[in-house]
């Protein structure tokens, strides 16, 4: 997130790279949210629990759509007990979302690569960035097979209500 609180974000489906590709990545994060009933009227609302084996953060995140490659996001961290706390809020008719995030820099970029359990030849890149012109160089080894950027059936939300079933190219 840049500093006046505006995620700015492309997002991309990718063919799963191989596990040597993942072997080099910076870091590999196991990552479970639930979406919340939102207390705010335009505003997208979930808890995050992140990390590996013992050592767990948890976020509470507060999302509202401004165009489709920028978004207001307001993110605290919190302790274990308020995200148990927020779990009873949790949204009955969204299913939580489980993925493994793996971090990889790139020519001074930081790409996140989420892999689901729901699909097997198939992930997520996404790329924050400085402004919305910012021009991306993307890894040699990370076969892109279209712009997800502005497709909102491809949002963590919109993947907790049903999982798209079309093909990686179009």
């Amino acid at each position: 997130m840049n500093m006046n609180g505006y995620e700015i974000e492309r997002k991309f489906f990718i063919e799963l790279p191989e596990q040597t590709v993942l072997s080099r990545c910076d870091s590999v994060t196991e990552i479970t949210q639930t979406y919340l009933i939102p207390e705010e009227e335009g505003f997208n609302e979930r808890v995050r629990k992140r990390g590996t084996g013992c050592e767990w953060t948890y976020t509470h995140t507060r999302k509202k759509h401004i165009t489709g490659i920028r978004r207001i996001e307001l993110e605290d961290e919190i302790s274990e007990a308020e995200y148990n706390e927020l779990l009873k809020k949790a949204d009955p008719s969204k299913k939580e979302i489980r993925k493994t995030r793996y971090c990889l820099t790139y020519e001074g970029q930081l790409f996140e690569i989420d892999v689901f359990p729901f699909w097997n030849d198939r992930a997520i890149m996404e790329i924050e960035l400085r402004d919305e012109a910012q021009e991306i160089k993307f890894p040699p080894d990370i076969v892109i097979a279209r712009e997800l950027t502005g497709n909102k059936m491809y949002t963590n939300y919109a993947l907790s209500k049903a999982i798209p079933d079309e093909a990686l190219y179009l």
